[in-house]
């Protein structure tokens, strides 16, 4: 897909009007080579079969090394038994070629587990990576109203805890039951040997299945519920790492403490049920084939005894029973992991078939020739928890505009600017772009041509240049440099032990409030997209430094549309034009100054922003060596009288000491503004 931005030079002198493409990174690594059955009427076992068989050819093979291995494995015992009857009779011959033949098939059968072994493992490895990929994919396509009512700890369980046990049961379980193949082999060669005694020695296998069984049907519930409450276990954990610097400002350890405490408790008792079952049931299924050894001495014994059996014929049984042991004992052990894995397979299809809200449309079009035209026509929007935000909003944006949209919290500012990347689809009306509704445009040609600076600015676990760079992975450190240059982060990198491969901590809080929205601006910078939308995106950044960073964003904001949500007077002096915004609808357009002497909920509005956003105003004074600051206070004076005309707040003061008592019910999920 190639688009052009607009006929002017960017900010870095970069010739925007040249055709460009999404940046594309070329994979390292294979794509999955299979994906689930999507049939959910179909069984755990028979959806997750395609990605098993993608890896069919090692997989085989590793069977059929294990499956030849126990087949030597089996001749063994036959081999002794005959060395001992041999050395038993007199006159005998040498027992050297019985040594040769033993020690043979020993190493024979040590090669065979080796490709056995490393064969299994790489396609255990193989699944996983196939499944992490498949729900981490999934996971990009879901829409921001599936994040808005799951839980993130629940979703990491299910990519770890649950796929492993899904891994863990389709690679070992077949070899398992290859292993119990070798009781059919063995069987046969006992059976060769003597009839009556082979079926002694089997005679307690059919209790086994019984068992085995009632272990499983006791099992089933009992791992689903290990798997969620060690989910919720996660989610415990998640938040208070997430929310460390929340928890410790409330000095709230204990009572996180007392949660993940009680939270534990019933993943504990789950756990221990767990254990109970398998107490109570493991025991007999690696048991009765040893009451089968026992049954073969004794019947055995009387066998030889009466001249019906030699002495190697009861040392090839008991060989063979012994052999027959390790096999139910792992069987118990896959029952127990089948179970678990059923439980997490099914915890794993749960996210794999939520489908998307937000996808493209039959026929939707690449937005290629991008002007910037925005026009929110008659928009009315209600989240899916019912949440009203947005009622007949109607905005227009023309190419290369740059309106500031100003409102109270909970009005519905951000909310707009979402609509607009289509993170949510509208209720009714449409958001417009280019002409064309941004539902008929894809996805990824849509959200390439808008760059987004958000309040909250994330950072990734990575090295700065790589968090600038995240957009344009392909950029040059000199583009890098001067994107953080133009957004005023230069100099602190400098500072900092390695520079730009300084390796951020997680969600850069290693970095102050006002570090970390420098460097999510430089990120926007560096793609120099057509559309900005601007979020409140400097307000943890202190009035020097905000000076430097808007001498970038005009530069960079010349010829482009951009939307500014504004909560300080400085951000609003960006915008040429100003949209206010109260009850999720337009109610007054036109400049700052025009607003100021024409609409006093402007001026109302203005003044509880400025609280809520900063420390209190009134205290205040304008710096002599920053002329925006200035017209800002200039500004103050004038919301102070106008305010005090409509009489609702005798002045700025008043807004300081209490609260705005409107009720805020267009708030929605994560706050919105």
């Amino acid at each position: 897909m190639k688009s052009t931005r607009s006929n002017d030079v960017g900010a870095f002198g970069v010739d925007v009007s040249s055709p460009y493409v999404p940046v594309g990174v070329t994979p390292h690594y294979p794509p999955p080579r299979a994906h689930i059955n999507p049939d959910r009427d179909a069984s755990w076992l028979k959806r997750v079969m395609p990605i098993v068989l993608a890896h069919k050819g090692i997989f085989l093979l590793s069977l059929f090394a294990s499956f030849v291995g126990l087949a030597v494995q089996v001749q063994i015992p036959k081999e002794v038994g005959q060395a001992i009857d041999q050395g038993l009779r007199k006159n005998s011959a040498s027992l050297e070629h019985f040594v040769l033949i033993i020690v043979g098939l020993a190493m024979v059968r040590l090669a065979l587990t080796y490709i056995s072994r490393l064969y299994m493992l790489k396609t255990a490895y193989r699944i996983e990576y196939d499944l992490r990929n498949i729900m981490y994919e999934h996971f990009s396509r879901l829409s921001f109203s599936f994040y808005d009512r799951v839980q993130s700890g629940q979703l990491i369980s299910r990519a770890n805890s649950d796929i492993r046990s899904v891994q863990m049961y389709l690679a070992f379980a077949p070899m398992v039951l290859v292993q119990c193949g070798v009781v059919v082999w063995a069987f046969a060669y006992m059976l060769s040997i003597n009839l009556a005694l082979a079926f002694v020695a089997m005679s307690t296998m059919p209790f086994v299945f019984i068992v085995a069984w009632r272990m499983r049907k006791q099992m089933f519930p009992v791992s689903w519920l290990i798997q969620s409450r060690l989910a919720d276990v996660a989610t415990v954990v998640d938040e208070n790492v997430n929310g460390i610097r929340v928890v410790k400002s409330f000095a709230a350890e204990d009572d996180q403490l007392k949660k993940l405490t009680a939270t534990a408790k019933r993943a504990e008792w789950a756990n221990v049920k767990d254990a109970d079952i398998r107490a109570r049931w493991s025991p007999l299924v690696e048991n009765l084939p040893r009451l089968g050894q026992a049954l073969v001495l004794f019947y055995g014994g009387y066998l030889a005894i009466h001249g019906h059996a030699t002495i190697g014929d009861i040392v090839a049984f008991n060989a063979y029973v012994l052999m027959l042991q390790p096999p139910f004992r792992q069987l118990g052990m896959i029952l127990m992991m089948g179970q678990r894995a059923s439980a997490s397979a099914q915890r794993i299809y749960e996210v794999l078939d939520e489908q998307p809200d937000i996808v493209d449309r039959p026929g939707a079009i690449d937005l290629v020739e991008c002007r910037g035209e925005v026009l929110f026509d008659d928009v009315t929007f209600v989240y899916p928890n019912g949440t009203p935000v947005l009622e007949h909003f109607n905005l227009h944006l023309r190419a290369g505009d740059t309106v500031a949209l100003v409102g109270r919290t909970g009005s519905g500012k951000s909310t707009a600017s979402r609509l607009l990347a289509r993170f949510y689809d509208v209720t009714d009306g449409a958001v417009r772009f280019d002409g064309h509704d941004v539902r008929d445009l894809t996805l990824a040609s849509l959200r390439h041509q808008i760059g987004m600076v958000l309040d909250e600015p994330f950072l990734f676990s990575v090295s700065i240049r790589d968090n600038i760079s995240y957009g344009r992975p392909d950029a040059s450190f000199e583009e890098i440099q001067a994107a953080a240059i133009a957004a005023g982060a230069h100099d602190f990198v400098l500072e900092l032990p390695e520079g730009y491969d300084t390796v951020v901590g997680e969600r850069g809080f290693t970095l102050s409030g006002g570090q970390r929205q420098r460097l999510s601006i430089a990120r926007t910078l560096l793609v120099n997209p057509p559309v900005l939308v601007l979020d409140d995106a400097t307000s943890a950044i202190d009035v020097q430094i905000e000076q430097q960073i808007h001498v970038a964003l005009r530069a960079l904001m010349a010829g482009r549309t951009t939307l500014v949500i504004a909560h300080r007077l400085s951000t609003i002096s960006l915008a040429d034009r100003v949209a206010v915004v109260d009850d999720g609808r337009i109610i007054a357009e036109g400049t700052h100054a025009e607003l100021l002497a024409s609409e006093p909920r402007y001026a109302e509005i203005l003044a509880q922003t400025d609280e809520e956003a900063e420390e209190p105003t009134a205290s205040v004074k304008p710096r002599p060596d920053l002329a925006l600051d200035d017209e800002i206070a200039t500004d103050l004076d004038q919301i102070r009288h106008l305010v005090a005309d409509v009489g609702e707040l005798r002045d700025l003061d008043d807004v300081t000491a209490r609260p705005s008592a409107r009720t805020d019910r267009n708030r929605g999920p994560e706050g919105v503004n």
